[in-house]
């Protein structure tokens, strides 16, 4: 079955094999009026915005407080069916208790979001730096985990790159979150049907952009079925602009007037 390349601006491409979600991580920011929202726009109205030209959000606050019935129902009714929430894991599971006797902030957590119906996209799990490789607490969370949603895990420690940690993320579909960060990049290794990509930098060029659509493209014709691609929130509003060109360099678009450059 064919499947669509999705961009950040919407359009789609036939005859691709992978489906890709580009975004940003997180909406709600002040900093981008001007720059991609217009000037003194009000906050309520940001989602709505952000999700007519997006078709996926990375949402962070759901690592600092965890998403009440209201919150999450105020997601979904302000976006359109086809959208998709990413949701990073409450740090009661993955900083307080570092994967170790979470039952309860867990089911909390994943009974919470699964009120986002079909618009739940892949749940991300971020450990901290000093979190180094612990197969056994992996192994018990995993365990945990209902086969009907995505996960994907992004380590900050070295260790936990090795083969048994991919083989344990294989046994569950879980995608190895790959990070392109000031500290380095991931390695390039799937373990899911489905890709995740946080793309951190804040000054990425079209030939990086480009690179890493290929890895996208070279992934999806081989182990993915879908990809989920977000790229960094700050000030200066760039998060946006490199969405948007990504999404035209994986649909084989030129740059157009429409395509606004990133921020200097």
């Amino acid at each position: 079955m064919m499947a669509a390349v999705v961009s950040g601006r919407g359009d789609t491409v036939e005859e691709a094999a992978v489906t890709v979600l580009v975004g940003t991580s997180g909406y709600n920011y002040p900093e981008w009026r001007g720059s991609f929202y217009p000037a003194g726009f009000a906050a309520s109205k940001m989602l709505g915005y952000y999700a007519e030209r997006f078709s996926t959000v990375e949402i962070n606050y759901t690592f600092y407080r965890m998403p009440t019935a209201k919150t999450i129902t105020g997601w979904d009714t302000g976006t359109p069916s086809a959208f998709c929430f990413a949701l990073k894991a409450s740090r009661r599971i993955t900083h307080d208790r570092r994967l170790k006797d979470v039952d309860e902030p867990l089911r909390y957590f994943l009974d919470t979001a699964r009120r986002l119906g079909a618009k739940l996209g892949p749940i991300l799990f971020q450990l901290p730096p000093n979190f180094k490789k612990d197969l056994s607490r992996l192994g018990d969370l995993l365990v945990q985990l209902p086969a009907d949603l995505r996960y994907a895990f992004e380590f900050r420690h070295p260790s936990w790159f090795a083969e048994d940690v991919y083989g344990l993320l294989r046994g569950k579909n879980a995608a190895l979150c790959i990070a392109d960060t000031g500290d380095g990049t991931t390695p390039v290794v799937a373990t899911g049907d489905f890709g995740y990509l946080r793309l951190r930098d804040e000054g990425y060029s079209d030939v990086e952009l480009r690179e890493w659509s290929e890895t996208v493209k070279r992934l999806g014709s081989s182990e993915w079925r879908d990809a989920f691609v977000y790229f960094k929130h700050e000030e200066s509003g760039a998060g946006p602009a490199f969405a948007e060109r990504f999404g035209a360099l994986l649909s084989g678009r030129s740059r157009t007037e429409n395509d606004r450059p990133p921020p200097p």
